[in-house]
């Protein structure tokens, strides 16, 4: 089963790119608040879907996580999409998973 990861920026004035390091073992909350983010549970049911993320004009940056995942998945997921957002050398998820990048 092929699993998409929608990722949109919509401008490239992202912040500082984090290091792997700091994305992997900040707490959650910490990274969210540092970065202007949110995470909001997202109504889409399709079991192919993990998350998508979108970063407004003004800074704001939406987490959107299918609700009812794992808490494990749902941190994993955050933390990956904020990662590919803010440019880090994240690696891609490993897989039958497609990361994709759209323009807003």
């Amino acid at each position: 089963m092929t699993q998409s990861v929608m990722h949109a920026n919509a401008d490239a004035n992202t912040p500082s790119v984090p290091s792997v390091a700091h994305l992997l073992s900040a707490p959650l909350p910490q990274l969210l608040d540092e970065h202007s983010a949110e995470i909001i549970d997202s109504s889409i049911r399709d079991e192919s879907f993990l998350g998508a993320v979108t970063k407004r004009r003004a800074g704001q940056v939406s987490i959107m996580l299918p609700a009812g995942r794992s808490g494990t998945e749902r941190d994993t997921m955050a933390r990956y999409l904020l990662g590919r957002l803010l440019g880090a050398d994240i690696t891609e998820l490993p897989g039958a998973t497609t990361t994709v990048m759209a323009g807003v």
